[in-house]
């Protein structure tokens, strides 16, 4: 299977991610060929929340939070958990982690992480628009949910770090503020921040295979192909593949969680790590969701999926070869039992997904240091569907040769 593509540039990845990147390359005139390993959003853009979470600029590697650490990473069924199996593969990763924590880069990264999501909102609004799409999308804002005063005055430097990066909010203080918005919750919950302009997918796999849809009827093309390796070659990028070598022009490296595996194929060592998410769908359910709900001190949440529910968050450090632990799974759906008035959790279906994380939660979006013909797209963690407008648009800029809307300097691959 040798193509030689002189002028074609070829995507890594049917992802959210890269099926975006594939849409807006083509809108700007390229051809563009994508390759998967195995379907259009098999992997973390078919089981995630369906999110578009602007608002969530905070890293995960905060200020302080490696004294909390230990005892989240010990508790196997805790909102953060490390498998004890996978603690010494896990340790530079640890180690990067660790140093994001400080002041001066946390500060950066928020700064880098508000850039891109201000980017990412209004590249979604011109992608919607461009195809006709506003019927995938729900807009119906997010409740961020607290038990109590201490834990709600605990959650207050985060939203004033929101509102000083413009996100408008209202604070709630009371269960009947709270009903007003979403009856049926659990009298526990005494206060809440509630984030209007939130908006949600109404299923994250369908405004996929939407778009890759509309990038197939423009002529662009979607293969099934197995990808060992890349090198750089005099007129661009050579692909091997299980089925012969392919030749471009450029290279996209999209493939979510496999990427780093990619980048090495080059001589590149990038520190990405899994965060494993567990979730369980409900298909149908007789609870009258009205926005997307967060569990903060509880690492869940609860969003509308089709005519059903999604019930899912937890974070699990473990790689991508241990087998999953679908307690977690259930731990989440029983909580969602006790929280949610009458909801009767029957028939669901549990997930276990990839999400591709970096140390300091900022994805790369760079050329190679190898090869400024492959460029990386890639590590976006939970915010692969939020930031997938903007990423496409940060790679059609660097593909072709200008400068970006913001500074691409914070998503540097070679910043570890």
């Amino acid at each position: 299977m040798s193509h030689s593509g002189s002028s074609e540039i070829v995507i890594i990845g049917a992802g959210i991610i890269g099926v975006s990147t594939a849409l807006a390359l083509q809108n700007e005139g390229r051809k563009v060929r994508i390759l998967e390993r195995k379907s259009v959003a098999a992997e973390a853009s078919r089981g995630n929340q369906g999110a578009f979470a602007y608002t969530d600029i905070e890293p995960l590697a905060t200020p302080g939070i490696m004294r909390k650490a230990p005892k989240w990473l010990l508790d196997p069924l805790g909102p953060l958990s490390l498998r004890p199996a996978y603690a010494l593969k896990i340790a530079p990763w640890m180690y990067h982690f660790w140093r994001a924590t400080s002041k001066s880069r946390y500060a950066a990264a928020i700064k880098a992480q508000s850039d891109l999501m201000r980017l990412s909102q209004a590249a979604l609004e011109r992608l919607i628009t461009a195809t006709q799409g506003e019927s995938f999308i729900r807009r119906e804002g997010q409740l961020q949910v607290y038990e109590g005063a201490a834990q709600f005055q605990a959650s207050l430097p985060s939203w004033e770090l929101r509102r000083h990066h413009g996100i408008a909010f209202d604070l709630l203080k009371s269960p009947k503020e709270i009903a007003e918005i979403q009856p049926g919750l659990h009298r526990r919950f005494t206060h809440a921040g509630y984030t209007p302009t939130w908006m949600n997918a109404v299923d994250p796999a369908l405004w996929t295979e939407y778009l890759a849809e509309r990038f197939v009827k423009r002529g662009g093309t979607i293969e099934i192909a197995d990808i060992h390796a890349l090198s750089p070659i005099e007129s661009g990028v050579e692909i091997k593949t299980a089925a012969g070598d392919i030749r471009a022009a450029q290279v996209v490296v999209a493939a979510g969680a496999w990427s780093h595996h990619l980048a090495r194929t080059l001589g590149e060592r990038i520190p990405l790590e899994t965060e494993r998410g567990y979730n369980t769908t409900f298909p149908t359910v007789n609870f009258d969701l009205k926005t997307h709900l967060t569990f903060s001190d509880h690492g869940f949440v609860i969003s509308k999926i089709g005519d059903g529910l999604r019930v899912g968050g937890a974070v699990e450090l473990g790689g991508l070869k241990l087998p999953p632990n679908y307690k977690r799974a259930k731990i989440l759906v029983e909580k969602a039992k006790r929280f949610l008035d009458g909801f009767d959790p029957k028939g669901g279906i549990e997930w276990m997904g990839f999400r591709p994380s970096m140390p300091d939660s900022l994805p790369v979006i760079s050329q190679s240091s190898i090869t400024k013909q492959v460029i990386y797209a890639f590590g976006h963690g939970h915010l692969g569907l939020t930031q997938s407008a903007g990423t496409a648009e940060l790679v059609c800029a660097l593909a072709a040769g200008r400068d970006p809307e913001i500074s691409l300097s914070p998503f540097d691959a070679a910043r570890f």
